[in-house]
């Protein structure tokens, strides 16, 4: 062993001392808040680094063979302790063998000895051939399967566990691209996509990656054999709970999505939090508040003749999924090997929450729209009765479909799409075609029709209605707050002269609609195209002009980005004459 590996080696177990040291010393100190930040992000920025260290070594652990150290080996290895010295470490280089061994392979090592999780060991190795390189049987080096990753993954620029994610991701379906140059193509694409996104917008990138592997998962299956796979699926009782699967058909999905946004909506009779509460509180066997007498209750809620004899019903018999492992319950190993289970996690709600109405957000968005579900389901009608309206729970799921004539012409899969963000097949969208209702919204046009000037200072439905087919949702990068949520907002002052015009108006969320007007980011009005926003220095260093692509589909994020990555570069070339809006 080398004295400069040594000195590497001795680097890190100083570096791990005076982690622990000064997070003693931190955790019990006086820190003032811009300390405290600057604690958070050198911890950040360390376990960014650190994410490169576990992959390089489960590279090394592979490479080397060292699943074949023998006993000798691994105590002298233990024995160097946390603080050993140059010599001692050079001395340590380790005995392999031939004869039989603890481990079976490097995963096993990593499992065995390291206590790591299995799927995170797992993990950890495709990772490794993905952006390092593997080994072949003969135990020959190879190229790393993503390439273009590869080197974002030693950018210090860019978050590894963003690319260590997406790697993973990619590499979920290389059974899914087939063999030959038609596969290593579509390999190519996706990666070059992926690395756009991790390049351009990395709050984003994750879930425009999801969307591209989705796509290649689904190909290009016949009607049949998605209508074999949908339904629900009891998966049995786990942790007291009673677990369901939905699989539906993304115009189906539309239907729940649209539903879910006015559960989601506060500002709607169905959304309206204390009467969600009071609904919770009732399916939860709770004391809710408002109800005085048996007539103010609403309909499910009042005690129905036949209750009392609703009593000793048993619970229904245990499916064989009840009967699992406690090592499947925890992290079952699949094909993908993606540990994260991200589908299962509750949402990020932060863009829910609104300081001056805590109260509002009690309930998380899962535990929200299970009470507009049951409320469907417990609601006593009449036959062929249509559902109340008025009443916490229940919602109207419209669900608007933007149909792009020009991607039609030239048979782009993206041409329908809901205004969430969900792809509809050719099929789907001519269903939609026979029962909906068609509005046309010409987009790219000139918006005369919509445009009130100074006649009135509140938009009208139908701009609203153009904005939320046009925006989607809210104008920061990377807010998931959708259109029905957001609020329509002047980008020139009302009382300064401003105009109620659809090309001076941008969608924002409350949050982000107080916040540009308190000047913490700003909008940019861009000749010809929609409005761009600027953050401020402290959260974009490099100072580009950016749009939020969270409800676009991957094809249309990546032409964003394209745009506003050329915006920018003729903005700052002094060849495009923008507007930054006043707040």
């Amino acid at each position: 062993m080398s004295t400069n590996i040594a000195q590497a080696l001795k680097d890190l177990a100083n570096a791990k001392a005076l982690a622990a040291s000064a997070t003693r010393r931190l955790a019990h100190a006086g820190l003032t808040a811009g300390q405290a930040a600057y604690f958070a992000l050198l911890t950040e920025d360390m376990t960014q680094e650190l994410t490169r260290t576990q992959v390089h070594a489960a590279a090394a652990l592979r490479s080397t063979g060292a699943h074949k150290l023998d006993q000798e080996s691994f105590q002298a290895i233990t024995d160097l302790g946390p603080d050993p010295t140059i010599e001692e470490i050079d001395a340590a280089k380790g005995r392999t063998t031939t004869g039989r061994t603890h481990f079976k392979d490097a995963k096993g090592l990593m499992t065995g000895w390291l206590d790591i999780p299995r799927s995170t060991a797992a993990a950890r190795l495709v990772q490794a051939d993905c952006l390092l390189g593997g080994v072949d049987e003969a135990g020959e080096p190879t190229a790393p399967w993503l390439p273009e990753l590869a080197v974002q993954f030693e950018d210090p620029g860019i978050d590894p566990r963003l690319v260590a994610s997406a790697a993973m991701k990619l590499h979920s379906v290389r059974k899914d691209l087939g063999e030959g140059k038609a596969a290593e193509a579509k390999k190519q694409q996706l990666q070059a996509e992926s690395a756009a996104f991790l390049r351009s917008e990395p709050k984003s990138a994750r879930k425009h990656i999801n969307d591209l592997v989705a796509q290649v998962k689904a190909g290009k299956r016949p009607l049949k054999a998605l209508l074999d796979g949908i339904g629900i699926f009891k998966r049995g009782m786990r942790k007291g709970l009673v677990e369901y699967l939905f699989r539906v058909l993304p115009s189906q999905s539309a239907y729940i999505e649209a539903y879910f946004a006015n559960l989601d909506n506060p500002s709607t009779v169905a959304g309206n939090r204390q009467g969600l509460k009071d609904v919770d509180a009732q399916f939860a066997g709770a004391e809710a508040s408002g109800w005085d007498d048996e007539d103010s209750k609403p309909d499910w809620a009042k005690d129905r003749p036949d209750d009392e004899t609703s009593e000793g019903i048993e619970d229904d018999p245990p499916d064989e999924d009840d009967h699992h492992s406690e090592k499947e319950d925890i992290h079952p190993e699949s094909e993908d090997l993606d540990s994260d289970d991200e589908e299962l996690q509750p949402e990020d709600t932060s863009a829910d929450e609104n300081p001056a109405n805590g109260e509002w957000e009690d309930l998380k968005p899962e535990r929200r729209r299970l009470v507009g579900f049951m409320a469907l389901l417990m609601t006593d009608r009449k036959p062929n009765a249509s559902p109340p309206e008025q009443q916490a729970g229940f919602a109207s799921s419209q669900v608007s479909i933007i149909l792009d004539w020009e991607k039609l012409q030239r048979k782009m899969e993206d041409f329908a799409v809901t205004s969430s963000g969900i792809l509809l097949s050719p099929g789907e969208a001519r269903t939609a075609l026979c029962t909906a209702g068609i509005l046309p919204v010409v987009l790219n046009g000139r918006s005369l029709p919509l445009d009130l000037g100074r006649t009135q200072r509140l938009f009208s439905k139908a701009q609203v209605r153009a904005l939320r087919a046009a925006y989607r949702g809210c104008s920061y990068p990377g807010c998931s707050m959708p259109a029905q949520r957001c609020e329509a907002d002047h980008l020139d002052p009302w009382e300064k002269g401003g105009r109620t015009d659809i090309k001076s108006a941008v969608l924002n969320c409350l949050i982000h609609h107080t916040a540009r007007h308190c000047g913490l980011f700003h909008a940019v009005k861009i000749p010809g195209s929609r409005p761009m926003v600027l953050l401020p220095p402290e959260l974009d260093p490099e100072q580009k002009l950016r749009v939020n692509t969270y409800f676009m589909t991957p094809a249309e994020a990546l032409e964003a980005e394209a745009l506003a990555e050329e915006t920018t570069v003729r903005w700052r070339a002094g060849l495009l004459d923008v507007e930054i809006a006043e707040p």
